[in-house]
């Protein structure tokens, strides 16, 4: 259902096995989980202006960018930690998903997606017609006495 593309993955791998450490938190955290018939995506990201944040969908894959830009008025920096400058995240999902519907909010540095799972990808129920009558099947008849009938 996701599968989660990353470019920045191969770059996280060579920091660990060197040992090198960029600023924290330089990334958009992410956790995603399914709901009954939505996925829910949230990422952090704490401290955008809401306005810069763009969410795109090409095909199955959803793009969301965000900028955090330093503080206009700002002196002389004695310390500067926190990231800044563009971010991006692309998620491509699975095309059980229905992204014609996504649904995104912004609340204390969280933006959520909501995605509604596609109804061509929910279960349901097949009717089955039998000499002209619908009727449905019974899978806890024995395939024997299917066939008498």
């Amino acid at each position: 259902m996701l599968l989660n593309y990353d470019p920045v993955d191969a770059f996280r791998s060579l920091d660990r096995l060197t040992g090198w450490r960029g600023q924290p938190g330089t990334g958009m955290p992410m956790d995603v989980f399914r709901a009954g018939d939505h996925v829910l995506a949230t990422l952090d990201v704490p401290g955008v202006d809401p306005g810069s944040i763009d969410i795109s969908v090409e095909g199955n894959t959803v793009t969301v960018s965000a900028e955090r830009t330093a503080p206009s008025d700002a002196g002389e920096w004695l310390v500067s930690e926190r990231p800044r400058g563009h971010y991006s995240r692309r998620l491509t999902l699975g095309r059980d998903l229905d992204l014609d519907r996504l649904h995104a909010s912004y609340v204390d540095g969280v933006l959520s997606l909501t995605i509604p799972v596609s109804e061509r990808s929910k279960p349901r129920r097949i009717t089955v017609e039998h000499a002209g009558a619908p009727r449905s099947i019974d899978t806890s008849q024995s395939a024997d006495a299917e066939h008498a009938g």
